[in-house]
Formats: structure tokens, C-alpha cells, sequence
């Protein structure tokens, strides 16, 4: 016989992680190794104990579940179990064996849970971009505010605000701050997107910067600027770049 596979509970209400171990008690499939009440524990446990399903909540303080799955380099499938139907698109765009929105029913659960089974039978693992989907929690019209990336052995949240710029570096960001840099795997155009545009210019096809850091413009050419940042960093504009800049500074 086959021992059970892992599962591990992420959700910040008690009630919630108690009502979904009580429901698995009549799969002898399946045993839970532990439960966590927040992403940054959730991030650990998975190293830890590599889970073959997660359930997983999305709307978390600290870590949502989404900036979660972010830092996870290979994911166990998932179950999503929230409060709030609009990740429901994204979430099967990941794969996910399950979308259950509370309050369910024991029925419903039952439904998610076999599907997980049968998935679980076939060795299947989500495949949807995990890196960059913190922008799938955004309401509609709203930029992202923070970024999450991993530093070391340590999980860092780094504000918007604090960011200088961000420059390409091949399928990844460099994240500039007063504090150092940091590196996340996602593109300029997904930055550029969910930035808000009255803060953040792209200012060359490899960096977006924040306008407030900017100190200075001094001349290169008759179409292009360098861009002097406060920490003295010098970056050349591109001619669309410079377009962009002018549309927003007014100059």
C-alpha cells in the first residue's frame, strides 16, 4: 500500500484550517503534516515537509497566497480556499485542482478533494507562471505596492516606494533600493504594467524608474538624457524613453 500523500493546510482563521482537517479525516489517502496560519510560515513548510497538496488561502496579512506561491520554485498542487471569487480565473490558470469559495459545503469540498486524487494519481503539477501573479490580487484600476523576494535564507517585502529602479537582467529584474539590490524573476513589461504610470516611467527598454529618485536630467544627445538618480546612479534615456518622461514631468 502506497503511504498518503502530504497535505499542508495555509489559512489564517483557525475555524477555516480546523473545518478542512475535520473533512479529511475520511481520506485515508491523504494526511496532513501541518498547518500554517500565514505565507511566510507557508513558504517554510513547504521546504520542509514538500507537500503534495496545499489548501491554500489567498487574502492573508503578512503574505497573500498568491506573492506566496511567488517564492515557491516547484509547487505542490493546490487546492485555493477564500472568501473572494475574483481569483477564481487565475487560479485555474495555474492549475489548480480546486477553486473553493467559502462558506462550502461538505459536499463541495469532497468534489475539490477527489479532483486533487485524481490529479495526484497522474503526478500532475500546476505549470501556470507562478512568479508573477501578486497582480491577479490587484482590484481593478490598482498598482502594485510591494514586491516580495527572497534574500538569502530570508523572505523580504520591499515597498514601492522604496524602490529607485528596475533594471533587466536577462529573464529577471534587478530590484534597486536605498538598501540593495534584489532579484526577482519577472519582465519589464509585466513591471511597467503594473506600476502605476504617474510614479514609475520606463525610461529605456531595460529600466523603469521612480519618478521621485530622479535628481537630475543632464543632456547626451538631442533626442536622449541621462537620467541622475539619488543615489548617483546615471542612466541613459532611450528617445521613447525621453518622450515618456516629458509627457509626465511636463517639460
Amino acid at each position: 500500500m502506497n503511504p498518503p500523500f502530504k497535505v499542508l493546510i495555509i489559512d489564517d482563521e483557525a475555524p477555516a484550517r480546523m473545518l478542512i482537517r475535520d473533512y479529511l479525516q475520511a481520506y485515508h489517502q491523504l494526511s496532513v503534516v501541518a498547518e500554517c496560519s500565514n505565507g511566510f510560515e507557508g513558504v517554510i513548510q513547504i521546504q520542509h515537509d514538500r507537500p503534495d497538496l496545499i489548501f491554500l488561502d489567498v487574502q492573508m496579512p503578512k503574505l497573500s497566497g498568491f506573492e506566496m506561491l511567488e517564492l515557491i520554485e516547484q509547487p505542490p498542487l493546490i487546492i485555493f480556499s477564500t472568501a473572494f471569487d475574483q481569483y477564481a480565473i487565475r487560479a485555474f490558470e495555474l492549475n489548480a485542482a480546486d477553486y473553493l469559495l467559502k462558506p462550502y459545503s461538505k459536499e463541495r469540498f469532497d468534489q475539490a478533494v477527489q479532483r486533487a486524487l485524481d490529479q495526484l494519481s497522474k503526478d500532475h503539477k500546476p505549470t501556470g507562471n507562478l512568479s508573477r501573479i501578486s497582480a491577479s490580487a490587484l482590484p481593478e484600476g490598482e498598482y502594485l505596492d510591494r514586491f516580495v523576494v527572497r534574500s538569502g535564507t530570508k523572505i523580504k517585502v520591499i515597498p514601492a516606494v522604496q524602490i529607485e529602479y528596475f533594471e533587466a537582467e536577462d529573464d529577471y529584474v534587478m530590484i534597486h533600493t536605498p538598501e540593495g539590490r534584489f532579484m526577482k524573476q519577472m519582465t519589464m513589461g509585466y513591471v511597467e504594467e503594473h506600476l502605476d504610470p504617474r510614479e514609475f516611467v520606463r525610461i529605456h527598454r531595460s529600466c523603469v524608474v521612480q519618478l521621485s529618485f530622479i535628481t537630475q536630467l543632464e543632456p547626451y544627445d538631442r533626442d536622449t538624457r541621462v537620467v541622475v538618480l539619488r543615489s548617483g546612479a546615471r542612466i541613459k534615456t532611450s528617445r521613447t524613453g525621453l518622450k515618456r518622461l516629458r509627457e509626465v514631468l511636463g517639460f
